[in-house]
């Protein structure tokens, strides 16, 4: 029975993350492995034989999760950083209705979604030439959105509080991709060159951030769909820094994502091959002005493509093989062995399952054959227990602002960008655009 050669590609995989970068998008790359070793180097880990057997039988996490998001001044195990299985599962448990999709289209947590879009609608358009840094903003809004969920009435008001905006902007500004990585693989190194890395790789220090939560965890008034109401209960053993270390990983997975992934997205809208999916939205908006996010076929297939071509989360999400090993689709993997998945290559591998996967195409999800096999395989958020738990507040604040912006405006590219400006650079945590900035033109539609 072949082994699949782990200690070479994993060799690939560390230098493409140090690069900022992942072999997995290059079909190219992915074949080549494939002939030369014969085995599916990477075509077998996006499979959904292997994507359920990564979310259902994996022991837990590896030690490159000890890190965790962020750090405050007191170490502390969060959710994202807890390696044992069972262990998450109950951290999980504690919280997870706060994210279930029922809470999150509750009166109360949808009104402070919608009033930060209409916040981010207005700050764009009274930009000068409205034209504005669409980078920022979305992550402006989408610290705002999450920090409702998370404290309100303590959340913070980024875009409109110049304070706020600058303790968001510590989060999501984060260079120390290489730093963490010799730190994670070589400890001795680390410690022996760490003068050196901080000159070019600076470690995370975010003490604005630390002090929000912090402070935040202090506070008995929060309301009761918050995630800090939940933490809160008698029956909680978490203390204060407990609860500010979760809420702090929170807010910096609600940050980068939905930040990245709309700005992505907005951008390929304003594209001259693109614009006509502004058109259909307005269109579907105008035609359908209450309806519910579910009764929008277009927004969901758009959206739904974005997070398809630029997913969240474009980084490897490792996992220990379990105790005895594992067989899946004839390849022994052997206990303890690391294997992991990417959602861009689960998007743009299985191109019987996406045609043209390099094509933004929306309409492929308006299409009634295979779109079971479609969403089986959108990957965006990952799936099962290590899942992402905010999905639903994720997909409630972009289908908002998506509708917000293009019921009443049109976008288009600043003259001054450049699309390798946009090309995508990947972070510790998420992908964003190489030139850090994305300038948009917000053109009031007539009628």
């Amino acid at each position: 029975m072949p082994t699949v050669p782990c200690t070479f590609t994993s060799f690939i995989r560390d230098m493409a993350q140090w690069s900022g970068s992942h072999p997995m998008r290059s079909p190219s790359l992915r074949l080549m492995l494939s002939k030369k070793f014969m085995v599916p180097v990477v075509a077998d880990m996006t499979r959904p034989s292997f994507m359920t057997s990564f979310k259902s039988t994996a022991s837990g996490k590896n030690s490159h999760y000890r890190s965790g998001m962020l750090v405050l001044t007191v170490p502390c195990r969060t959710m994202f950083s807890t390696l044992v299985k069972g262990d998450h599962a109950k951290r999980r448990r504690m919280i997870g209705d706060r994210y279930a999709n029922s809470n999150v289209m509750k009166q109360a947590p949808l009104a402070g979604i919608q009033e930060r879009s209409k916040r981010f609608v207005e700050r764009c358009v009274d930009s000068p030439d409205k034209t504005a840094d669409v980078f920022r903003a979305l992550h402006a809004y989408a610290c705002d959105c999450v920090t409702h969920q998370l404290f309100h009435p303590y959340g913070s008001n980024c875009l409109q509080n110049k304070d706020d905006e600058e303790m968001m902007h510590q989060v999501a500004a984060d260079d120390s991709l290489q730093n963490r990585l010799v730190q994670y693989y070589s400890p001795i190194l680390h410690r022996l060159g760490s003068s050196i890395l901080t000159s070019f790789a600076k470690p995370r220090l975010i003490p604005l951030a630390d002090n929000f939560v912090i402070e935040n965890a202090k506070e008995n008034g929060a309301a009761d769909f918050t995630v800090l109401n939940r933490l809160k209960e008698k029956d909680s053993v978490l203390d204060t820094i407990d609860m500010a270390a979760e809420c702090l990983d929170h807010m910096a997975a609600g940050i980068d994502t939905t930040g990245d992934v709309l700005c992505f997205l907005m951008w390929e809208l304003s594209q001259p091959r693109s614009t006509k999916y502004q058109r259909l939205l307005r269109e579907e908006f105008r035609s359908k002005p209450d309806a519910h996010f579910d009764e929008l076929p277009m927004l969901d297939a758009v959206l739904n493509e974005g997070l398809r071509c630029f997913p969240a989360i474009p980084m490897s999400l490792p996992r220990y093989v379990p105790h005895g090993g594992r067989v899946i689709d004839g390849f022994s993997l052997p206990e303890k062995s690391v294997v992991s998945c990417q959602a861009l290559s689960v998007h743009r591998v299985n191109d019987h399952v996406f045609p043209e996967p390099d094509k933004f195409y929306p309409e492929r999800w308006l299409e009634a054959e295979g779109d079971a096999d479609r969403r089986r395989h959108q990957w965006a958020f990952s799936s099962g227990g290590r899942g992402c738990i905010g999905k639903h507040l994720a997909m409630a604040e972009m289908k908002t602002l998506l509708r917000d912006v293009y019921s009443r405006y049109e976008t288009e590219p600043d003259e001054s960008m450049k699309s390798e400006s946009m090309a995508m650079d990947d972070q510790l945590i998420s992908s964003r655009p190489l030139g850090k900035r994305c300038l948009l033109k917000f053109v009031p539609v007539k009628g």
